[in-house]
Parts: C-alpha cells; sequence; structure tokens
C-alpha cells in the first residue's frame, strides 16, 4: 500500500510538470516540442490512473512519505522561466532515469513479490519514456552558443 501510494505521488507530479514543461515551451513558440511533452504527462497520467484501478481506490490515497522518492519528484525546481527544448528534456530525462533506478531498487530489493513485480514493470516503464526522450532529443537543435548537450546515462 505504501509502496502504491508513493508510486501514484510520483506519476501524478510528473504529469504535472510536464504538462507545465509543456506550457512553457507553448509559450515560447515552441509548439512541436510541447507536443511532446503534453505526450509524456498522458502517459503518467495513464499510469496514476492504471494505480487506482489496480488497487482499487475509490478516493485518492493519503499523501505518500517524503522519505523515498522524493529524489524523483524535485527535479522541476531546476528548470528555468524561458524554457528551451533541450533543458526541457533534458530534465525530464533526468526524471526517467531517477524513477527507473527507484523502482528498479524496490524491484531487487526484500519487498513482498506483488510490490517487487509491479515495481519491475514500472522500471520498464519508466525505461522506455527515457528512450523516447533520448530519440527526441536526438531531434533538437543544438544551442546556437555551441555548449555541448550533457549525456545522462540510461
Amino acid at each position: 500500500m505504501e509502496f502504491m501510494s508513493r508510486t501514484y505521488a510520483l506519476e501524478r507530479e510528473a504529469t504535472e510538470r510536464y504538462a507545465q514543461f509543456a506550457a512553457q515551451l507553448e509559450a515560447n513558440g515552441d509548439g512541436e516540442w510541447a507536443l511532446l511533452l503534453r505526450q509524456l504527462a498522458e502517459i503518467e497520467d495513464r499510469h496514476a490512473k492504471r494505480i487506482l484501478i489496480t488497487m482499487g481506490w475509490t478516493s485518492l490515497p493519503a499523501p505518500a512519505p517524503a522519505r523515498a522518492g522524493a529524489r524523483e519528484a524535485r527535479w522541476f525546481d531546476e528548470l528555468p522561466r524561458a524554457v528551451r527544448p533541450q533543458q526541457a528534456l533534458e530534465l525530464a530525462l533526468r526524471r526517467e532515469v531517477l524513477a527507473q533506478k527507484f523502482f528498479a531498487g524496490i524491484a531487487s530489493g526484500g519487498a513482498p513479490q506483488r510490490v517487487r513485480k509491479e515495481a519491475a514493470h514500472m522500471a520498464t516503464e519508466e525505461q522506455s519514456h527515457a528512450r523516447l526522450i533520448v530519440d527526441w532529443l536526438a531531434r533538437v537543435p543544438r544551442p546556437a552558443s555551441g555548449g555541448a548537450r550533457r549525456r545522462i546515462g540510461l
């Protein structure tokens, strides 16, 4: 129950943050990239809804404890006001990689079998999101300043 509550909170946070990324990109005239971030928001929203159905929750669970999973949800604070597509995607990638590692750690730990199975599924989902973002990053033009894009390991 605690794991699923925490996972639900992470998915809701990602949904909201990706929607905020998209709104900022739209405001900056980067509509194509905003659509991609909206797609991520929709994916995360579907994950959150799946958790509600899986758990049979008719109302939202109590907020998850802040101790575990908090690192995965803090990434949005790094986003500048005038965000470029590359920045939004790099931060999204960082979040997905951290979430994948979080879920993989739960899956390989001493949690009950049901929790490990769900965590393994979530780790796979987050890894697929990271690969999708890597593909999108390959399409983003490099900044005019010539700054190199940092590599984030999967």
